[in-house]
């Protein structure tokens, strides 16, 4: 059967992630992600979850909480600055990542992700990546603001090497008003 979104995009992701690695939420929301990488990466994995609002830190913080999850350190800042937060002393690579692109489900709709910085955190991700680590990008495209975004990365990943990275993209073309699709990129070379 045919995974819907979310599903999907979580398939992808158990299926590159392994026990004890570093993994990105890079726009946490209400920790829905954050909590299911918690569990991918087990209590000796580690997983940065990155949003600008508040609110949103707040709610994946108690999500974690109520599951008692230890292993999340919750950032406050754009995934932009991905970049300042990973361990510069080892040779720590990231195994995974996710994006719901978009606004805050219930929140102000007029604070979304922007395509350069979304790029440039997909691009430092990319960097930092290991050999068949997966990122996967959940594309919200139906509110103002979100087509350019979305063109934007479109374009950047168009250009990605293909004997450096595969890219799939994963959507329902018979459903209306802007459905949302998956975009995943895995790495093929260290």
């Amino acid at each position: 059967m045919l995974k819907g979104i979310l599903n999907y995009a979580h398939y992808l992701l158990e299926e590159a992630i392994k026990k004890d690695e570093l993994v990105i939420d890079a726009t946490c929301g209400n920790g829905n992600d954050t909590l299911f990488l918690s569990t991918l990466v087990g209590e000796h994995g580690k997983v940065l979850a990155f949003d600008i609002q508040k609110e949103a830190i707040a709610a994946t913080k108690q999500r974690i909480i109520a599951n008692e999850r230890t292993n999340v350190s919750l950032i406050h800042d754009s995934h932009e600055n991905i970049a300042k937060y990973l361990p510069v002393h080892t040779n720590e690579k990231i195994s995974g990542a996710i994006f719901n692109l978009g606004y805050l489900p219930k929140s102000d709709k007029k604070i979304i992700t922007k395509p350069d910085s979304t790029i440039i955190a997909i691009d430092t991700l990319l960097n930092h990546l290991r050999k068949d680590g997966l990122i996967v990008i959940v594309v919200y495209h139906g509110h103002e603001g979100g087509k350019a975004e979305k063109e934007a990365i479109l374009k950047y990943l168009f250009h990605l090497d293909q004997k450096q990275y595969s890219v799939l993209r994963y959507g329902f073309i018979n459903q209306k008003n802007d459905p949302p699709f998956i975009l995943a990129i895995q790495k093929k070379i260290d």
